[in-house]
């Protein structure tokens, strides 16, 4: 198993930026395949970004290319969006979401990440 608890979100003006983190703890190879995921009230849940087991490559919702930037710190363990110029449809509560397996990056759909197996309790972003 692993837990994942993410960190830094908060109020920005429309335009700004914020960095959120996941540190995963517990199983590392429960946390192979890594991504986020948003929720916004009355919508469904939307993949954001993933980060494929390789640990280089990456997907992005087409709603967030060119703003957000996934990474991961290996020696921590913490997973990281850089979310630049961001927008108030970008409001939601953000989580991250592991699992220890996956499709390959260049081939799984952004929202696979909404079907990892770990999730962490959400941090809320509002723009």
């Amino acid at each position: 198993h692993v837990q994942l608890v993410e960190s830094g979100g908060g109020s920005v003006e429309a335009g700004g930026s914020l960095r959120l983190s996941c540190a995963a703890s517990g199983s590392t190879y429960s946390s192979l395949c890594m991504g986020w995921l948003r929720q916004a009230p009355g919508k469904e849940r939307e993949g954001v970004a993933l980060l494929g087991a390789d640990g280089t490559t990456t997907k992005y919702a087409d709603s967030v290319k060119g703003r957000f930037t996934i990474s991961k710190d290996n020696a921590k363990n913490i997973l990281y969006p850089q979310m630049d110029s961001l927008k108030p449809g970008d409001s939601a509560m953000y989580y991250c979401a592991s699992d220890s397996a996956c499709l390959p990056a260049a081939v799984a759909t952004i929202d696979s990440v909404c079907d990892y197996n770990y999730s962490g309790q959400g941090t809320q972003v509002t723009v």
